[in-house]
Formats: C-alpha cells, structure tokens, sequence
C-alpha cells in the first residue's frame, strides 16, 4: 500500500492547536495525489486502526503527529463503509464512526431562507437534531456563527475537548455544521467557539430543545416522544371564531404553589393535576404563563431568556409541559404564554456576541444594550435575527400547541429612545425616534404566525399610544390581535389608592377609558408587574380598614368585569393576598381560613361565570355598540351606572358601582326596559364577606324616565358595592 501524501505542515499545526478552519478538507477520506486517504484526530489517542466493513478487514494508521493525527491509505476503488478502533493512552479501546466521512445535511434551500429572514423552521435545520443520515442515525449539530475562526461541537461525547469534533462551515451561509453518527438523545452539549482574536469561549445551543437544570448551563440533545390528545381543540382552534369570552388566570409556575417538604418547585405534571383543575373550577378561559422559555436567572421570572426553543427544565422535560398543556386543553382552558424578543441577558454562555462579534444584538450599545434591565436589544433588521425570532414564536405554537402570545415590552421595542436620555439614542433615517426596524419585525411576526396559525391570540404589552397596535398589517397597523390596556389599569388603581372622600375629585379616572376604548382591541390586566417592587399586593393597595380593602377589591373587580375588554388577573388577587408576590415562594394560601378571603376568591368565581353566561359582558367588547353610560357624572357620590348590549339578540344588563363606603338608598338610574329586573351579581352579598345590603334579588323598573330612558330603577347600591342586574324580559 502507498505511502500516503503528508499533510502540509501548516495545516497539521493548524489542525493540532484547534484552530483549522475547515477540518472536512483534511480529515477523513481525502482525494491526494497519493491515491485515497483517511485521515483521523482523536487528541490524546495512541493508536488508531480502520476496520472495514462487513469483512472486518484492519488497517493500522499512521501516526503524523503525537497529539493524536493518523492517516492511512486505501486500496484503490471507491472508500468503503468503515470504522476507527481507537486506542486510548490508559490502553481502552472503543470503536467509532468517523464524522468526517458524512456529507453535509444543511442545504442550499436552508441556506437561502435563513439569509433572507423567512426559515420559519429554522429550529429543523439549526440545533442538534436525531436524524438518520445516509442510513445512520445520529445527531446533527448546526450553529450560526459566521464571524467565528472555528467552532467544534463539544460534550459528554468527547470528554468536552475542542479538537474532537470541528464543525464544516457552511458556504455563504455563517453555518457550522456536524453529524455525529451513533448519537443519540440525553447528552449534554455546548458549541466552542475560537473567534478572530484567537479567544476560544463555549456557548448554549440558541436553538436548543433543553437545557441542563439552572445553575449549570449546558444544552442537552433531546428527542420527543409525546403523543397529543387535543385534536378536537386544535381543530376548532385553527378557524378563527365569532367573539367569544376571554377571562386570563396569569401565572407564574414556580410560586403558585410548592410541593413536597422542603418546598420544591412543583413539575409541569403536577401542575397540571393541580393548577388546571383549580383555575377551571374558578372559571378562567385560559392560563397565561409568565415565560417558561429556559432562564439563568430564576429572580427574572423567565423575562432573560437564554433557551428561546426550551421549556425550562426546573419543572421537567419538553414532553412534561406538552401534558401540561395537554391537561389544559381537556379541561377547556386555552394557554397563552409570555414570549420575549425585546431583549436577552448577557450571560456569557448565551447569545451575547455569540461568535466574538455583536451578532444577536446590535454594536452599538445606543441600540443594542437596555440600560434599565443590564440586556441587549435584538438587531431587527438582521435578516438571520427575524429568522430566529418568528421560527421561536411559531415553535411554540406548532410544536406545544400553545394557543397564544403575550410579546413582551413593545413598547421598548418601538421606541430607539426608550428609557434614554438625549444623546444616548441614534435617531432613525429620517431623524425620528420610531424603530422601524423592530416595526417591520413586527408587522412581519404578526403576519407570518396569523397566516399559519389564524386561531391563536397575539397580544401586545404596549404601554404608550402607538397607534394601530391592533390594526391589520395592510392596514397599516402592527397586527396584534389584542393590546394590554395598561391606561386603564394605571388610572383604577390610583383611583382606588384614593381614600373614598377624596374620589369625587378623581371621577375622570373611572371615565376616561371610554373616549379611547374602541380605538384598539384591549385587554384589562392586573398583572404580576403591578405586586411588586414595593408596590404592594392588589388588596394592599386599597385603602381604608380591611373590611372597606376587601369591600373596595369587590367592585373594582367587579366593574373590570363590566368594562368593555378581556380580563387578566394574576395569581394571588382572587384569594387576597395580603403581602408581595414572591417569585422564591408559593402563595398565601393559608389566608383563605379567613372568610373574607374565601369569600373574595367566591366573588372572582361566580364573576368569571357570570361574565361567560352574559352575552352582552363580551360580545361586541369591541364597537360602541355593546356599550353606553347610564350615568357617568355623579362624582359627588362616586357612583357610575352602564349598559352593555348585545345587538344581534337585543339582550342587555346594568352594571352600578359604588365607589364610597356609604350606601346608595334610593338611587335612581334610568333603564329601556320596565318590569322585573333581577339582581344577578352583588358583591355586598354575606356569602362575598359583605354587609348584606342591596335590592333582595329583585327590583322593578317604573314608567318614569331617567337618564334619556323610559324606564326607572330605584336602587339600594351597597357601599363600595357593584351590582350587575338584568331584565326578566328578555
């Protein structure tokens, strides 16, 4: 057999210190002017022989270098199927497949849409995948990193040593890519990274499936295995229907409640035999996590994601939270999920200049970096950035059936000068402050995930006035399906902060919301940023004894389920926690042995069934038409009175809150229809831990008119009271 070609010197040095840029050009079969050769480097090895395949026939290698490079020549023909028996220095000896003998898997297609932005499977081509390649299973490994030297897939596979496995890059792509034949799932990897200074560092798979458990941070092969049982919702899910009602339950998984004796975090699938059941006994339409995508830090309750393709493994496996979601949909609860594109956290094995360069995130820290959160802001206009980002929001969707998003932080998004002074912003092209890049991606998102997934909710967290949130991209707008109405939840609780004498003075908190409420599609929230950082728990907030607290949380609860929008509450506020939420700890659930706190959470129960069983509370939350004032100027008692409507049946009720602690004797309010009205919600009533006051279950409307209508109720309104009536009529 000929002595095969040496390789250069250049190459050999190269190849030894880890720094060879394309180690498929000198490592396994190589055409040279010798004939064919197989070339090997297993960093340490003593000997290494190539065994054929199926005759068994070996072959000793030559060794070129001491740190582990052999090479041997081959009979003339084609290269045959074969095998490397390597011998460790401490004289073990274990059989491989040669990586460099398999061609590359990602393609020209691939390639194409990831530069162009519009791969919406780039999580199928990037990652580690289980594949079968050329009839061989095992894993492929592929990395964007198009400024890196050299990038080596790095694990429990080989001893986490660079040198093994280099990766192929792949041309005019930025891809490095690998199969590693015979792997399977369950190891833990990273990708090791040599940059253009010669620094070598170690990073997280950025489309990794999961994630070893927080504070360890490697990324683990994975491979599903679990089989749906929700055909009938997703089917009905995926064509949108008529109006219908949304009652949000938000949660945060790893402080609902603990489980165990040393209070452990509770897993997806006892979460699901128990937060499932409980939020549908309340009555809530759907669940709303705060993110569950896989984070370093537990005390930025998941907004600092490092896994944008990976349910966090603090509660269990991909699979486990597919049966959680699962669990849901049986139960008749949809699931939304908090997703984050504003920005992502500096952990250094994340994607903070992922390959020595500002690649995820933009240079120049007056774009890239959010002063107030110490996170680096996405470059929305890299193509390979949008690809990432719209794949990571259809992934979810597709892959764990998710019925929703809640985008994070528009506003941040929106806006280059956000939380900057002057001079630590870059002004657009044409000198504006808007972000059109991060507008585009947007109108982008929200079009590309409605055209697939029409069913599903996308909703905004856009704190300021930007308009057309919820307009039609074609339209002009951002193409969200729904937008936190953050005004409205900012004006009531500093309403309520008011101590009820001083409230006449601050009536146009109450009213306000109405002159924009049909401007976009909104949703009421109470959220979790509203319990925190000092700013006291929901029934804190309110003033007064605990009996006027309670009575206070009552009706604003109540009238938020009477505003036109859908309705959010986060955990907690229907038991009336008194304290902070605490994302270290579960709930307070000992306070529902008191009967207020019992009867409170009764309240959110009978309103949330209330509100779904009353056409009128939701079906054109979005038009004029489902709602008019009855009364909206009696500031000097704090009282508001209303109708909503449904017009396609004529079908009406009356909502009247009290917003002092002094009862309402009668009170008149002017109704369009006389008779029997029934008292259908009273959140006074003994059951509630009220005083009792209100109209015996019944009141009947007199032939005078009041407030442009034919009919009267006169009323007993409840101190701090809300009342919800209808008409026996119709």
């Amino acid at each position: 057999m000929p002595e095969p070609s040496m390789l250069s010197a250049a190459d050999l040095d190269a190849l030894v210190a880890g720094r060879h840029r394309d180690p498929f050009g000198v490592l396994g079969p190589q055409a040279t002017a010798a004939g064919r050769v197989v070339r090997a480097f297993r960093p340490g090895a003593a000997a290494i022989a190539l065994v054929t395949r199926p005759d068994g026939a070996a072959f000793a290698m030559t060794q070129r270098h001491s740190a582990g490079v052999f090479e041997v020549a081959l009979p003339p023909g084609p290269v045959p199927d074969y095998r490397l028996l390597v011998t460790e220095p401490h004289g073990v000896v274990h059989e491989v497949d040669d990586p460099y003998r398999y061609g590359p898997i990602f393609g020209e297609l691939d390639a194409h849409l990831f530069a162009e932005g519009t791969h919406y499977r780039a999580y199928d081509a990037l990652g580690a995948r289980v594949v079968s390649h050329g009839g061989t299973p095992g894993v492929h490994f592929a990395v964007w990193a198009p400024n890196a030297a050299r990038v080596s897939v790095v694990g429990d596979f080989n001893a986490w040593e660079g040198r093994t496995h280099p990766m192929r890059l792949v041309a005019n792509a930025g891809v490095w890519e690998i199969f590693l034949p015979g792997l399977g799932a369950g190891p833990r990897y990273k990708f090791e990274i040599r940059d253009q200074r010669g620094r070598i560092f170690q990073k997280a798979d950025p489309f990794g499936r999961w994630f070893e458990a927080p504070p360890d941070t490697a990324s683990v092969v994975w491979q599903g295995s679990y089989t749906w049982r929700d055909e009938a919702w997703m089917a009905a899910r995926t064509t949108p229907g008529a109006a219908a009602p949304m009652s949000v339950y938000e949660v945060h998984l790893g402080s609902w409640k603990r489980a165990g004796n040393g209070g452990r975090t509770m897993t997806y699938r006892e979460m699901a035999a128990t937060l499932v059941p409980y939020v549908r006994d309340l009555g809530f339409t759907h669940i709303e996590l705060l993110p569950v995508m896989e984070h370093p830090y537990t005390g930025s309750w998941g907004y600092q994601v490092i896994g944008f393709f990976a349910p966090t493994s603090r509660f269990g496996t991909p699979d486990d939270f597919k049966f959680f979601v699962d669990a849901c949909h049986e139960a008749g609860l949809g699931v939304l999920l908090d997703w984050v594109p504003g920005h992502f956290p500096k952990d250094a094995h994340g994607l903070a200049r992922f390959d020595g360069t500002a690649l995820f995130e933009h240079a120049d820290p007056r774009q890239g970096e959010h002063q107030d959160w110490g996170t680096l802001i996405f470059n929305y206009g890299r193509h390979e950035v949008r690809a990432f980002l719209v794949s990571s929001a259809l992934f979810w969707l597709r892959e764990f059936h998710l019925d929703g998003l809640r985008v994070d932080a528009v506003a941040s998004m929106l806006y280059l000068d956000y939380s900057r002074q002057a001079g630590e912003w870059v002004p657009n092209k044409y000198g504006g402050r808007e972000n059109l890049d991060a507008v585009d991606f947007l109108r982008h998102l929200t079009s590309v995930v409605r055209g697939e997934q029409p069913g599903v909710a996308l909703m905004a967290e856009e704190s300021t006035s930007w308009p057309g949130v919820t307009r039609d991209v074609h339209l002009g707008g951002l193409g969200f399906t729904h937008k936190w109405n953050m005004g409205w939840m900012h004006d009531m609780l500093a309403y309520c902060a008011q101590d009820p004498i001083f409230r006449k003075w601050h009536h146009d908190k109450i009213t306000f919301s109405l002159l924009y409420a049909y401007s976009e599609k909104f949703l009421l929230p109470f959220s979790h940023d509203e319990v925190v950082h000092g700013k006291k728990s929901l029934l804190s907030k309110m003033p007064g004894d605990a009996w006027q607290q309670h009575a206070t949380l009552r009706a604003l609860l109540g009238y938020m389920f009477a505003h036109p929008g859908r309705k959010l509450l986060f955990m907690g506020a229907e038991i009336g926690q008194w304290r902070e939420w605490n994302h270290d700890w579960e709930l307070d659930w000992a306070v529902l042995g008191d009967p207020r706190h019992a009867g409170l959470q009764q309240w959110v129960r009978d309103l949330n069934r209330a509100y779904q069983g009353t056409a009128p509370l939701w079906a054109d939350d979005d038009s004029p038409a489902g709602f008019s004032w009855i009364d909206c100027h009696d500031s000097d008692n704090s009282v508001i009175s209303l109708l909503r409507h449904e017009p396609a049946t004529g079908r009406i009720v009356a909502a009247v809150v009290n917003f002092t602690p002094t009862p309402r004797h009668g009170y008149r309010i002017g109704v369009p229809v006389g008779g029997r009205w029934r008292e259908r919600l009273n959140s006074d009533a003994t059951c509630y831990g009220g005083s009792g006051a209100g109209n015996a279950g019944t009141v009947v409307a007199d032939g005078s008119a009041s407030h442009g209508h034919p009919h009267t109720l006169t009323l007993v309104v409840p101190p701090l009271g809300f009342l919800l009536l209808e008409p026996d009529t119709l």
